[in-house]
């Protein structure tokens, strides 16, 4: 379904350019969910915009379902590609209520068509009766389902989603995850997810990327990649995600950290 051979990407910076997306290439199936996983800055959200066309190629080629988006001559317009991307901040209309949020992207669609998929995508999310509520009126969670269904409306080959979890507190993350890979399973949708936290990369990926400095340094399983891992480098990396998780939990529940202990 997805593509990307050997792209490298990067911008404008005070003394020339800054490279940040080196060489790197993964392939995804259809049906399948993937996480980018790494450290702030290693590049996840940088492919995340290659792949949606908001940025050039400076080399490589990026295909969907055997058409190709960009290389480093041209680039296909994000409107044509068929791509729905989920922000990180859900990027919801304020002043409108959610059904006309989630057919905000159906605009050209009958009238009775637009309703018919709004209501089927509030009933997927878990959020029917709640069309004529506005996006203050909802909780955190609730306004990532309405992001979700309004990404999922238009029917893209692709779904690509930033940080989808990071304005939930903690628990909230760990329930959504799991929620959403159920949705997204149930769907048949491919989606391709960016995080920083391993806990949501193991709890949704069918496929996981480690992301290191703008490198792809492992594309696996979740079982390989804990099991694993390719370099020090990401063993070290696993392990000291997992203990930080096993601290925040403890301090959750008010008993001693791991290092306490």
């Amino acid at each position: 379904m997805l593509e990307l051979n050997h792209i490298s990407l990067s911008y404008a910076a005070d003394h020339g350019r800054r490279n940040v997306l080196k060489d790197l290439d993964l392939s995804l199936e259809t049906g399948q969910i993937a996480c980018l996983l790494g450290a702030s800055g290693c590049g996840k959200t940088s492919v995340l915009r290659a792949i949606a066309g908001f940025e050039p190629l400076d080399r490589g080629t990026i295909c969907l379902d055997g058409c190709l988006l960009s290389d480093q001559r041209s680039c296909i317009a994000p409107e044509r590609r068929r791509v729905g991307m989920m922000f990180q901040d859900y990027a919801l209309f304020p002043h409108l209520n959610i059904a006309a949020n989630v057919g905000f992207g159906l605009r050209r669609q009958p009238a009775a068509e637009r309703q018919r998929r709004v209501r089927e995508m509030l009933a997927l999310v878990g959020m029917s009766g709640l069309d004529e509520r506005y996006p203050h009126e909802l909780s955190g969670g609730q306004q990532q389902r309405v992001a979700l269904a309004r990404a999922l409306a238009p029917e893209p080959a692709l779904l690509l989603l930033d940080e989808p979890f990071s304005n939930l507190d903690v628990d909230a993350r760990e329930r959504l995850a799991f929620e959403l890979r159920d949705l997204l399973k149930a769907a048949g949708h491919t989606a391709l997810v960016v995080t920083h936290n391993q806990a949501e990369a193991f709890a949704v990926a069918d496929k996981i990327g480690i992301l290191q400095d703008g490198r792809l340094i492992q594309w696996a399983t979740p079982y390989d990649t804990y099991h694993h891992p390719a370099t020090p480098e990401i063993s070290s990396f696993i392990r000291r995600e997992t203990l930080q998780a096993q601290r925040t939990q403890a301090c959750l529940r008010g008993a001693p950290s791991a290092s306490a202990a």
